[in-house]
């Protein structure tokens, strides 16, 4: 049975990306047929991270939502772009990075019940093993639709007051959406903060599992979105707690 995991976060800059194109990354590794989605429409991005450039991507999700082809014909088949012995599949659905659909998006939106049905249909017609959804940051129709069908939510912050306060609405929201499983990553925590602390600090706030305190890192700051840090960094500490979350993710 094919899994869906939404990667969501209340603010921008926790590394929510970052997070998605690593655990796509480890599946792969490891012989699955992953397929991943860019619902941040207002900002897309996590194209860079498998090697697409804005004018490489020809037919983005944009272009299913309004009716221009199939969701199947937007994914681009990314797995031989990414160094390392990947043995199984990435599938990519890049949101538009034409100013012009991003500004269509803001002034009209789209139907977010015709994007859950493009993420059933990708896994039939992909014979996806795992569908990781990138979702837009906040509490909008198609990230609150996004959530409701997925079998485990993962919710991404920083040890951060506002990162905080917006992470515990997100897991007020979920719960009364009946979400099957949650959990939390704490990344970007400074080198001064007890990371066994921060886990016991967010887990009591939240009665929520975390899955791992990702340290700040300046080899991902160095690194710039250019690769996918697991695969550049292999025996890098933070590439072994990416894998630990995955462990917990599909335990």
């Amino acid at each position: 049975m094919s899994k869906i995991l939404s990667v969501h976060s209340f603010r921008g800059g926790t590394g929510k990306s970052n997070t998605v194109a690593n655990i796509a990354a480890l599946l792969a590794l490891e012989g699955y047929c992953v397929g991943v989605v860019d619902t941040d429409m207002q900002s897309p991005g996590i194209h860079i991270l498998f090697g697409l450039s804005g004018e490489q991507v020809t037919r983005a999700l944009n272009d299913y939502l309004w009716g221009k082809c199939d969701i199947a014909q937007t994914a681009y088949d990314v797995s031989s772009r990414l160094s390392g012995n990947v043995k199984g599949k990435i599938y990519l659905v890049p949101s538009s990075i034409k100013a012009g659909e991003i500004t269509r998006v803001l002034r009209e939106g789209y139907d977010a019940q015709l994007l859950i049905e493009g993420f059933r249909r990708l896994i039939k017609d992909l014979q996806i093993d795992v569908l990781l959804i990138d979702t837009h940051p906040g509490l909008g129709e198609e990230t609150l639709l996004a959530i409701v069908i997925s079998h485990t939510l993962l919710i991404v912050m920083r040890p951060d007051q506002q990162d905080y306060e917006g992470t515990g609405i997100t897991i007020q929201v979920a719960r009364k959406l009946q979400v099957p499983n949650m959990l939390i990553l704490v990344n970007k925590v400074p080198e001064l903060f007890n990371t066994a602390d921060v886990q016991i600090q967010v887990e009591q706030a939240y009665q929520c599992p975390v899955v791992a305190v990702l340290p700040h890192s300046e080899e991902m700051m160095a690194l710039g979105s250019r690769e996918i840090f697991s695969l550049r960094y292999p025996d890098h500490p933070i590439t072994t707690l990416y894998q630990t979350t995955l462990n917990k993710i599909i335990e």
